[in-house]
């Protein structure tokens, strides 16, 4: 009897033995994200060819934010897996946030590269403004206090002894209400980013009064970033992510689906052709690493003009804060695919 037992164990063992393991099941990846087309996530996610991992090794969950701050807060607090976040905003987190376990996975886009985009900080035609002098005494508008663009306006006041409540008043406005507010002289300076400063109503009535880049030179504007922990439990899902965006990236920028680009722009952000055929994913629209890789050196001089306007505690080596492995590892199996 005893026997006839060991058996029956023996061959309940040997059939769960031989049973194949069940596949892992997908990890849901809660991603935040600004505007459209800055961040591609939205358009990789909406035609399912660009993202062939989405709903097999990972499921995306997008959550719309009207700034880095915003999205900077929500990770700190668990509610985010990946933000893209600006130089300014990632250095906060780190530094003011105590998130040291964040950790910069890829790029999202660059600013000011040689050839390519820089964002331009526009007045009204028929403002007396003709130089950043001319903003003393006047109303500026930027997203949020300590964004990317935020931090860029700052600088250049600063170089023209200009501060913020002392000279003049900063509000946060959302990017798509910027141009009411200028048209309406509401405020008299906005920060037109892609792709609200190719507007034609807005160039109408409007011209650069500087740029980003006359600002603070190269920016290393927005960077992905996750942190240590999800990226050691689901590091799989995270290079089968960023496998499909930096694929995405590329298709994107190719000149030969330039076409077909422009109306996925269109059907994502519900806009017509006319704002996005002539510039998006072009040398008119901001430079994007086509192998997803950040300028750090760019980003460690993003972040220490923020420490020099107050906007951090001590100084930051970025360096330690990055893990490029992952990326480096998708563009590797995008390279062996290619050439198979």
């Amino acid at each position: 009897m005893r026997f006839g037992a060991m058996a029956a164990a023996a061959a309940v063992f040997i059939a769960l033995a031989i049973v194949p393991a069940r596949a892992e099941d997908p990890v849901h990846i809660r991603i935040g994200w600004v505007v459209v087309p800055a961040d591609i996530m939205p358009l990789m996610l909406h035609q399912p060819a660009l993202a062939p991992h989405s709903g097999k090794s990972y499921i995306p969950e997008l959550t719309h934010f009207s700034g880095t701050p915003t999205e900077m807060t929500a990770l700190a607090a668990g509610e985010l897996d990946i933000a893209a976040l600006a130089y300014s905003t990632f250095a906060l987190g780190v530094e003011n946030a105590g998130m040291d376990d964040l950790r910069i996975i890829a790029d999202v886009f660059q600013d000011g590269v040689s050839g390519y985009h820089t964002n331009g900080m526009v007045v009204r035609n028929d403002s007396p403004i003709r130089s950043v002098d001319d903003l003393k005494g006047k109303i500026l508008a930027t997203n949020q206090t300590g964004s990317a663009v935020d931090v860029a306006v700052r600088a250049m006041l600063a170089k023209h002894n200009l501060k913020d409540k002392r000279d003049l008043t900063m509000i946060e406005v959302r990017f798509p209400d910027m141009k009411a507010m200028l048209s309406e002289k509401k405020v008299d300076l906005i920060t037109a980013v892609n792709p609200f400063g190719f507007d034609p109503e807005l160039t109408s009535f409007s011209h650069v009064l500087f740029t980003q880049e006359e600002a603070i030179g190269r920016a290393q504007m927005i960077v992905v970033v996750a942190r240590k922990g999800f990226i050691e439990k689901h590091r799989a899902a995270l290079v089968d992510y960023l496998e499909d965006y930096i694929a995405a990236i590329r298709w994107l920028g190719d000149p030969t689906h330039h076409d077909a680009v422009v109306q996925l722009v269109c059907d994502v952000t519900k806009q017509k052709p006319e704002l996005y055929a002539d510039w998006v994913f072009t040398a008119k629209d901001y430079f994007r690493d086509p192998q997803g890789l950040p300028n750090l050196e760019a980003l460690q001089a993003n972040v220490d003009l923020a420490k020099n306007l107050g906007f951090l505690r001590a100084s930051l080596e970025v360096a330690k804060y990055a893990d490029l492995s992952l990326a480096q590892e998708a563009d590797k199996r995008l390279a062996n695919s290619a050439n198979h």
